[in-house]
C-alpha cells in the first residue's frame, strides 16, 4: 500500500493543504485540537472532490444511457448466438467498438478518486508515524496526531498494536470498536448502493454479461473493502464512508429523476408523471417534457413501461406530442368539436314567437 501511495505523492501536498484550510475553519468552531475539527476537514475534502467530479458523473450517466440504447441490439445478439457463448461475446465487443461505448464507464468516478484516496492514506500514515507531510508539520502535526473521533485517533488502524494505540493517546479497545463499526457501515453503504442500482435502475428485460458482472460486484466489493478496511486509518475510513454516503444520495436522485428505460424505477417515475399530468392537465418542467418527447420519438420501440404510460394517457383522454406537451387526444377533440357544432346549430334555431307575432302579416317586398 505504501508503494502504491507513493506513486500519488504529487497530489499529497494539495490534499494536505486543503485539509489544513478546512481545519482552520472548523478549528475556530470546535477547537483546533479536536477530532471534530480534523474529521470534518476530511468530510469537507470529500464534498469538494465530489463536486469537482460532477461533470465526470454526468459523462458517466450519458455513457450508461448509451449502453441502455444498445439493449435491443444486445438482446438480438444473445438470441442469435444463444448456443455459442464465445461468438456472442465477440459480437458484443464488436458492437461496443462500433458504437464507441464502454461497459466499464461506471468505474470512472472511482478511478478519478483514487489519487486523492491514496494521497490521504499517505498523509494519515505520516501523521501516525510523527513525520511532517505536505503543509502539516510542527504544531499542526502534533494536533492532528492527538485528534480523536469517539476515542480513536484519526491515524489509528484496526491492526495497530496496543503500544501503537497508546503512543497516540488511546486504548486499543476503543480503536478497534470505532474502526470495526466504521468498516461495517462502509461495507453496508457500498452494498446498499449497488443493490439499489441493480433492483430499481436496471432494465431486467435484457440479460447481458455486464449485468452479471455488476451483480457479482455487488457482493464482492463490500467484502473487498471490509478486508482492506482493517488496514485503513480512521481518517481514511471517514473519507470512504462519506464518499459512499454521497454516492448513495446522488444515485437516489438520479434513479428518482432520470431512471433507466425499462427499469422498475422508470415505471414508478412514469406513474408519478401521469398523476402529475392528471392533476394539472399539462406537463410542467423542461426535463419532464424532454422525457415525454423521447418516449414519443421511440414509436413502436417503446418498452413496456412507456407503452403503459401512453395507454394510460389515452384512457385519460390525452395524447403526448413530439415536443413533450400533452393535449386532448384526437378522439376527445372530435367529440368536443361535434358537441360544439351541435350547440351552435341549436343557438341558430329561430326564437319561439307569441301568437300575436305569428298572426301579424309580414310587410311585402313588392312595390
Amino acid at each position: 500500500m505504501d508503494t502504491i501511495a507513493s506513486l500519488f505523492s504529487f497530489i499529497t501536498w494539495p490534499v494536505s493543504w486543503v485539509i489544513v484550510q478546512f481545519h482552520s475553519l472548523y478549528g475556530a468552531i470546535f477547537g483546533p485540537d479536536t477530532g471534530w475539527a480534523w474529521g470534518l476537514s476530511i468530510v469537507s475534502l470529500v464534498v469538494l472532490i465530489r463536486i469537482c467530479l460532477i461533470p465526470l458523473f454526468v459523462k458517466q450517466i450519458k455513457a450508461t444511457r448509451g449502453m441502455q440504447a444498445l439493449q435491443p441490439r444486445m438482446k438480438a445478439i444473445q438470441d442469435r448466438y444463444k448456443n455459442d457463448k464465445q461468438r456472442q461475446s465477440e459480437e458484443m465487443m464488436k458492437l461496443y467498438k462500433e458504437t464507441g461505448t464502454n461497459p466499464l464507464s461506471s468505474c470512472l468516478p472511482i478511478l478519478a478518486q483514487s489519487p486523492f484516496f491514496f494521497a490521504l492514506y499517505h498523509v494519515l500514515s505520516a501523521i501516525a508515524n510523527g513525520k511532517p507531510i505536505g503543509v502539516i508539520d510542527g504544531p499542526l502535526l502534533a494536533s492532528a496526531r492527538q485528534a480523536h473521533i469517539f476515542g480513536a485517533p484519526l491515524a489509528a488502524k484496526f491492526t495497530d498494536s496496543a503500544e501503537k494505540a497508546a503512543s497516540l493517546g488511546a486504548s486499543i479497545t476503543d480503536v478497534r470498536i470505532v474502526t470495526a463499526v466504521m468498516i461495517v457501515l462502509m461495507s453496508l453503504s457500498q452494498f446498499y448502493t449497488q443493490r439499489q442500482l441493480m433492483q430499481k435502475n436496471v432494465d431486467l428485460s435484457v440479460k447481458t454479461p455486464f449485468m452479471q458482472q455488476q451483480k457479482m460486484l455487488m457482493y464482492i466489493f463490500p467484502l473487498i473493502f471490509a478486508g482492506m478496511g482493517i488496514n485503513f486509518p480512521v481518517g481514511v475510513l471517514i473519507y470512504w464512508l462519506t464518499t459512499n454516503v454521497w454516492t448513495m444520495g446522488q444515485q437516489m436522485y438520479v434513479i428518482n429523476q432520470n431512471p433507466t428505460p425499462g427499469s422498475k424505477a422508470q415505471d414508478q417515475y412514469l406513474q408519478r408523471l401521469l398523476k402529475h399530468i392528471t392533476s394539472h392537465g399539462e406537463v410542467k418542467g423542461r426535463r419532464r417534457r424532454t422525457i415525454i418527447s423521447a418516449i414519443v420519438a421511440k414509436g413502436p420501440d417503446r418498452n413496456d413501461n412507456e407503452r403503459k404510460f401512453i395507454t394510460a394517457l389515452s384512457k385519460q383522454g390525452m395524447a403526448a406530442q413530439a415536443d413533450g406537451t400533452v393535449v386532448k387526444s384526437t378522439a376527445t377533440t372530435a367529440d368536443a368539436d361535434a358537441a360544439s357544432s351541435a350547440a351552435a346549430q341549436k343557438r341558430q334555431q329561430p326564437k319561439r314567437q307569441s301568437k300575436s307575432q305569428r298572426q301579424t302579416p309580414k310587410p311585402s317586398s313588392k312595390k
